[in-house]
């Protein structure tokens, strides 16, 4: 198996490093990164100026690594281009959790994402994040787990994977939708200039069987996502009001 990894977090993080030595596992992995980080920069794709691929300064035992001036999907669309036959492109992992709305703009998931507009399937992998690093070998086993499952699975697909910090065991999730935890913080600078932060604010525990109940909750979360965001129901009324 081919398997291309990509991040949003950029060549240096851990997340990345971690990934591909489980990854490594399933077959034979490159790696193909932002040269900065990109989080939350979303499906953005670079068509204003030429982007550089070049050899990455951070040496991965075994694996052909390289960074992009340029964001996940680039990172994607580049080395998809490069190496044709890739079976799978890996995205993460994420220092940060990709949960319910938060999906929107997570360029983590954006990269696996792309991969599936590419006809590649596309795995995005998460985690939160405290004041430390996260501690990768604590769920090691679940990465290894999650790969295994979701690498043999057939077709095209989509799927976007959450660890939490100490999973207890592994459960298929739904997006959850319900509320969407960023806002806009003011302050001022040291010169009492105002300024404005976009950040997170806790919200009330999920419904049981989402993807945040899961991690809140120990549970590695799986979600199956798809490409069309079509509103089947509200068309349906549409059309059926058009009769």
């Amino acid at each position: 198996m081919r398997i291309l990894i990509t991040n949003d977090d950029g060549i240096y993080s851990p997340g990345i490093a971690f990934l591909a030595k489980v990854a490594r596992k399933f077959g034979e992995v490159r790696i193909v990164a932002p040269d900065v980080e990109q989080s939350s920069m979303g499906h953005a794709v670079t068509h204003s100026r030429p982007l550089s691929f070049k050899a990455s300064p951070i040496n991965f035992e075994g694996i052909e690594a390289y960074r992009v001036n340029g964001t996940p999907a680039d990172c994607v669309a580049l080395g998809t281009h490069l190496y044709t036959k890739t079976d799978v492109v890996l995205s993460g992992i994420n220092m940060g959790p990709n949960l319910g709305n938060g999906m929107w703009h997570s360029g983590t998931l954006a990269a696996a994402k792309q991969a599936v507009l590419l006809g590649i399937k596309g795995i995005a992998l998460s985690t939160p994040v405290g004041k430390s690093e996260p501690n990768f070998p604590a769920f090691e086993n679940y990465v290894e787990m999650v790969l295994q499952l979701l690498l043999e699975k057939p077709g095209l697909s989509l799927f976007n994977v959450n660890f939490p910090p100490q999973p207890k065991g592994i459960r298929w999730t739904r997006q959850s939708v319900r509320l969407y935890d960023g806002k806009i913080v003011p302050g001022t600078d040291p010169m009492n200039r105002k300024h404005y932060w976009f950040t997170v604010t806790p919200l009330e525990p999920a419904e049981e069987g989402t993807d945040r109940w899961a991690v809140e909750n120990d549970y590695v979360s799986i979600t199956p996502l798809r490409l069309d965001l079509t509103n089947e129901a509200e068309l349906q009324a549409a059309l059926n009001g058009q009769s």
